[in-house]
């Protein structure tokens, strides 16, 4: 195993123990997503505010795998304090690093979540690692229509 395999386990490892953002938002400071993954059981619950176009704060509860609760994670991180049009971007570079390619902004930080990519060798695991930008991608179009 290389160094940075091991590094992108202990990055993982450590949003799994330590994870990031975890809780709930009041109904009233903003919206709630529910996802599930039937093929493995992994399920979240994800909370955001958005206001004037931009996710001010984004909160996670769930039961599942290390990759899918450390994505929630990531992904809450990434996403605060971002416009939305920057959530939704940094949605689609995840899923695209889901499937093996590599972002084409290379100005594109990825902090922590780049050390998901490994994930894309393990195509049973893929929806482990989606399933939280995928509720942030509906809760984005939520807030849009509201």
């Amino acid at each position: 195993m290389s160094s940075l395999d091991d590094l992108y386990r202990r990055v993982i490892m450590d949003h799994y123990q330590k994870p990031r953002n975890k809780g709930k938002l009041d109904e009233a400071e903003g919206l709630t997503i529910n996802l599930n993954n039937p093929t493995c059981g992994d399920s979240i619950s994800l909370s955001l505010k958005v206001e004037d176009g931009i996710v001010t704060d984004a909160k996670f509860l769930g039961e599942g795998c290390s990759i899918s609760m450390s994505s929630a994670s990531m992904m809450t991180e990434a996403v605060k304090g971002k416009p939305v049009d920057e959530a939704i971007k940094l949605a689609q570079v995840f899923s695209d690093l889901m499937q093996g390619k590599q972002p084409e902004d290379d100005s594109l930080d990825l902090g922590d979540i780049e050390a998901l990519s490994g994930v894309a060798k393990f195509p049973a695991r893929i929806k482990c690692a989606t399933l939280a930008w995928k509720a942030l991608e509906q809760g984005v179009r939520q807030a849009n229509q509201s």
